[in-house]
């Protein structure tokens, strides 16, 4: 696939003073070479769990906050195990759940579309916080046997299922 896609991000004391609609708020973005590793192509779990750790201290919140995680999700053998792993250690690990912690990735719905994955990743977010709703991660029909979904604390959304929590945090990865 190929795509672009537009938000438009403003201060959030211009919308107050505007009275316009808050769709979400954009508390940290964060961004690494992914640290030394043994291979060019190969990420790093440690790097990107550090990533996802320094993102959560400039939002001011706790790992253990993050409700969802929009994952870049490529369906690779060796990214995707790798992405949850490090998914994992960073917002499950050593953190009191209730739930296991939800994650999806928009390319089930669009493709891997290039520069502009990212951009679907967090305009499926902001929609679902919109609706309260966590759109299901299409076309799953079988894990990847290296990743324990149940083990690392995860939980692949493969159905709709409402949002109900009033404050709705979420991670784009």
């Amino acid at each position: 696939a190929e795509g672009c896609g537009v938000l438009i991000l403003r201060r959030m004391s211009q919308v107050l003073a505007d009275a316009g609609p808050v769709w979400g708020v954009i508390r940290s973005s964060v961004i690494n070479n992914n640290g030394y590793h043994a291979s060019l192509t190969a990420p790093s779990v440690m790097a990107q769990k550090q990533l996802l750790r320094e993102a959560c201290v400039q939002a001011g919140l706790q790992p253990g906050d993050i409700q969802y995680v929009e994952a870049h999700g490529t369906g690779t053998a060796m990214g995707d195990p790798i992405e949850v792993s490090a998914i994992s250690a960073a917002y499950c690990q050593g953190i009191e759940r209730e739930q296991p912690l939800l994650i999806g990735s928009v390319k089930t719905n669009i493709g891997h579309c290039e520069a502009a994955a990212g951009m679907a990743g967090l305009i499926k977010v902001l929609l679902a916080m919109r609706h309260g709703q966590i759109p299901a991660h299409l076309n799953y029909q079988t894990s990847n046997p290296v990743i324990d979904w149940k083990k690392l604390g995860l939980q692949l959304v493969t159905q709709t299922r409402s949002w109900e929590a009033v404050d709705r945090v979420a991670g784009v990865s």
